[in-house]
């Protein structure tokens, strides 16, 4: 498939870039005799598939995902680039940074010629045919849904324009949302029947779109349609076309979370008959017999790290994650200190880590057997956090009586990291552990190599990656999951909840993700241990609980930045400081008081890009979002 890619890119119709005022968004196709080329057989129209393909977002790489340092989850030194520059406040619409205006609708443009020339390849096979237009339709409602979760209402591109359109018709204007999202529910709808219900030959297929992958996407597009941020949001009511029209129906709609829900049964109903499940650590082979602990910690890591595992709906094989791997991981022993090839360096903030529940499955802050007050004072780790803290060591109270997700995902000063080639949980002083205070083995010393709040990134490193010398690095690589089951069971308890209110329903699907990450169900578990017992029973506290698991579980995945922005909650958490510890210290009383690592801001207009001057100045037709 990179092979066909690679080819595919070559061809000269993706290479043409925005050269004159006839291509505003690059909707009139030029080169027309090599288009007609593309489709004179199967082999070629074959490299134009891959082509339409090729245009798909970098998920999991800085350079290409705002998701990952665009916001609030993961910081790190300032020379990580334009994200990182976003999310410090320096978005401009002279050169808005992460723009993906062109390469989107130059993405569309490719998807439309597709379209409409499958038709006049002579040696295809009906089936074939209708399924490539199938994967076709279903990117460009991929494009279309990145488009409109950064900069809301667009130009919907249905049709290429002809080579001879005059300047007026290319003057495209922006749809109302509601048309935006009606139109990539429309093409989801027209795929999924002639897609695959599952890929037959991973070896040379893994990543082409099936009807599960079309289903999925479609609930997530529901779910973010019916979201505050595009459901009656009534701070965008000054956003109107030129002609006076407004793009936002300022109107709240049930409906809108009803037909989510209907849309996410549908997904999860597919899933389960082509035996798409939760996964669970159970290999076929194995050194040694672990303990339930770090089982389940294993199953909830290799949820995400581990290749087409059973719970793996959609993941982009176009970002593997080697590069990312060795970025966010660290030394974890005192050899090879010198080093290059870890860097340790995307750090989730305090706020990240106080996040994660107690062991009891409650806020740490509602469970009346948690010493919340006290989470910053000292604690020396005893026999039974061996396996979660390194006996004997002293570290935070905060790092103590946490639930299974917070060992999984996290590493931090004193903490057990499990695997990176030592296996055996039964040797617990042969396991690694992390040591970050000043110039210890993780802590600051080495500008560039090392956390920037104290804590580092586990969930995304293979368990088994092992460091060989101070330059190999043994990483096991995996594509980047776009959309696992466990997002689909929470985007159907939230939108459940939306349309209907809590009920057993809602909590059935909460606590299957609960269950595999070691936790009691919701109500067990607020009965129990919360301050606030009765939160589960109303529809307030239970939206409280969804985001919140939403939030732990899809914890560094590309996730919390967009769920951020639809719940319309950015204006309040990337107002709070990004905290850490104080990394210039070398005894756990220094270190462990909070600093303030940086200052955020983020305003209203933040929820939407801008769209670049030189667009709106290309086209007078294009209103510019609010506040830009």
């Amino acid at each position: 498939m990179k092979r066909y890619m690679t080819l595919g890119m070559c061809m000269v119709v993706v290479l043409t870039m925005i050269s004159s005022c006839k291509k505003f968004l690059d909707v009139v196709p030029d080169n027309v005799a090599t288009i007609d080329n593309a489709f004179t057989m199967r082999s070629q129209a074959m490299k134009f598939l891959f082509t339409c393909y090729s245009f798909m977002p970098k998920s999991g790489q800085l350079f290409d995902d705002p998701a990952m340092v665009g916001g609030d989850e993961l910081w790190s030194v300032p020379e990580r680039g334009a994200y990182l520059n976003m999310a410090t406040g320096f978005q401009t619409k002279i050169d808005p940074l992460g723009d993906r205006w062109t390469p989107m609708y130059q993405a569309i443009r490719d998807c439309n010629i597709f379209l409409e020339n499958i038709e006049n390849v002579p040696d295809m096979k009906l089936e074939e045919r209708l399924r490539w237009t199938a994967e076709v339709k279903f990117l460009k409602a991929y494009y279309h849904f990145n488009l409109v979760r950064m900069y809301g209402p667009i130009p919907l591109i249905k049709t290429n324009l002809p080579v001879s359109a005059d300047v007026n018709q290319v003057k495209v204007v922006r749809a109302p949302v509601d048309s935006c999202f009606n139109y990539i529910a429309q093409l989801l709808d027209e795929a999924a029947p002639a897609l695959p219900p599952s890929i037959i030959s991973p070896a040379t297929e893994a990543g082409r779109i099936t009807g599960p992958i079309a289903l999925a996407l479609k609930a997530k597009v529901l779910v973010t349609a019916a979201s505050p941020l595009f459901n009656g949001n009534t701070g965008q009511a000054n956003l109107k076309s030129m002609d006076g029209a407004p793009l936002f129906n300022l109107a709240y709609s049930q409906v809108k979370w009803e037909l989510a829900a209907k849309a996410c049964k549908e997904a999860i109903d597919l899933c389960a008959s082509q035996g798409i499940k939760l996964y669970n650590y159970s290999p076929v082979f194995q050194q040694y017999v672990l303990t339930d602990t770090i089982r389940t910690q294993l199953s909830i890591r290799n949820s995400v790290t581990e290749k087409w595992n059973s719970e793996i709906i959609w993941a982009n094989t176009q970002s593997t994650t080697v590069g990312l791997q060795r970025l966010i991981s660290t030394w974890w022993d005192g050899l090879y200190l010198d080093g290059t090839t870890t860097r340790g360096e995307l750090s989730p903030p305090l706020k990240i880590a106080e996040m994660f529940y107690s062991e009891h499955g409650v806020p740490i802050n509602e469970d009346k057997t948690w010493d919340y007050a006290g989470r910053y004072g000292l604690k020396t780790a005893g026999n039974d956090d061996k396996l979660y803290v390194r006996n004997g060591y002293v570290t935070a109270k905060l790092h103590f009586d946490r639930e299974p997700r917070f060992y999984a995902d996290l590493g931090f000063d004193g903490g057990i990291f499990y695997g990176q080639g030592r296996y055996n949980d039964k040797a617990v002083l042969d396991l690694f552990y992390l040591e970050g205070k000043f110039k210890q083995k993780n802590g600051k010393g080495k500008y560039g190599y090392n956390s920037v709040t104290g804590y580092y990134l586990k969930k995304l490193v293979h368990f088994q990656n092992v460091v060989n010398s101070s330059t190999d690095y043994s990483v096991v690589d995996y594509p980047y999951p776009l959309i696992r089951l466990s997002d689909l069971y929470l985007l159907y308890a939230e939108a459940l909840n939306e349309a209907e209110g809590p009920g057993s329903e809602v909590n059935r699907y909460i606590d299957l993700v609960r269950e595999r990450a070691g936790l009691e169900g919701v109500a067990a578990s607020w009965s129990k241990y919360s301050t606030n017992p009765e939160k589960v029973n109303n529809q307030e506290g239970m939206r409280a609980i969804i985001r919140q698991e939403r939030l732990i579980e899809l914890a560094f995945e590309s996730q919390r930045f967009w769920d951020m922005r639809r719940w319309k909650e950015s204006e309040k958490e990337l107002n709070k400081p990004i905290r850490g510890w104080d990394l210039s210290q070398t005894t756990a009383v220094s270190f462990y008081r909070t600093t303030v690592v940086f200052n955020q801001s983020f305003g209203t207009k933040d929820y939407f890009w801008p769209i670049s001057d030189n667009n709106i100045t290309a086209n007078r037709n294009l209103v510019q979002n609010l506040g830009w």
